[in-house]
């Protein structure tokens, strides 16, 4: 599994929204408000075998209220 960070800045008052409708696909392993630049945190496993951009276009993008997206890719936990 491929450990993915993404941030999601919503567009404003929809940032409860967004992350009912990330909560209802049950595609993350946790998920945060934040402050700054994005309004939440994502964390994901995604299958070795599967396509990064793709999960997350297929999976994530689509939700009504997501303005713009920032993924980090991670490597190693130490």
């Amino acid at each position: 599994m491929n450990c993915v960070f993404v941030q999601i800045r919503c567009r404003p008052a929809t940032a409860y929204q967004v992350a009912d409708a990330i909560t209802l696909r049950e595609i993350h392993s946790e998920l945060y408000s934040t402050s700054g630049e994005y309004d939440l945190l994502l964390k994901l496993y995604i299958p070795e075998d599967a396509d990064i951009g793709k999960y997350i276009n297929e999976n994530l993008l689509d939700i009504d209220g997501i303005e713009r997206t920032l993924t980090t890719l991670t490597f190693k936990a130490f």
